[in-house]
């Protein structure tokens, strides 16, 4: 969806699952759609750790768990904070279809998977690569209180733990970071520059 971004404030689910890879994140039996519906994108995100093969509720899954089911909307779950290697496996975009439909706005992790990074940012999800130190650190504050917040600023490029006061700051492309604050996707910048391409066709 797309959604421009300046200051994004929310509580977050954690999901300290190291090398938590794309068939986690969506199951290859959803591949076949290419339709991009949020819900049942949104619907497949982490599926089967949510629910065992008989579709019952796992109750122990940090998503199923009171503090962490409400559905994500503005300043509630938008974030994720992730174990190390986010993304890791297969190159498939439904894994960035499923947590943009999962709604889904950021997800903070020490590391992620090359592939799967560019397509969380061209799906409109931003990925934001903090230390260890401050993986850890936001892991223990969600751990003590579950409605904690954590503030992504984009337009300054710094993540801040709310609760404590530590801050970091985070790299981000200059052209996607143009894209998200404008909410333009590839095709849309084109677009927005066609007068701009074709004066320079036309003098070069």
């Amino acid at each position: 969806m797309k959604q421009k971004f300046d200051i994004i404030q929310s509580s977050c689910i954690p999901i300290a699952i190291d090398n938590c890879n794309t068939d986690l994140i969506i199951p290859a039996r959803y591949l076949a759609s290419t339709a991009r519906d949020p819900k049942f994108f949104g619907d497949a995100f982490m599926h089967d750790l949510r629910f065992d093969a008989e579709g019952n509720v796992v109750s122990d899954f940090v998503m199923n768990q009171p503090a962490f089911s409400e559905t994500p909307r503005k300043g509630v779950h938008e974030i994720i904070v992730a174990g190390q290697n986010w993304g890791s496996g297969s190159s498939r975009e439904h894994a960035a279809w499923a947590i943009a439909g999962y709604g889904v706005r950021v997800v903070i992790s020490s590391s992620f998977a090359d592939i799967h990074r560019n397509n969380l940012l061209n799906n409109f999800v931003l990925p934001v690569v903090v230390s260890r130190d401050m993986q850890q650190e936001l892991f223990e504050t969600i751990a003590c209180d579950a409605n904690s917040e954590v503030k992504v600023d984009v337009p300054n490029q710094m993540v801040t733990n709310l609760t404590t006061g530590r801050s970091e700051h985070f790299e981000l492309n200059g052209y996607k970071k143009y894209c998200l604050m404008n909410a333009l996707d590839d095709i849309d910048f084109l677009l927005k520059n066609t007068d701009r391409i074709e004066a320079w066709e036309a003098k070069n």
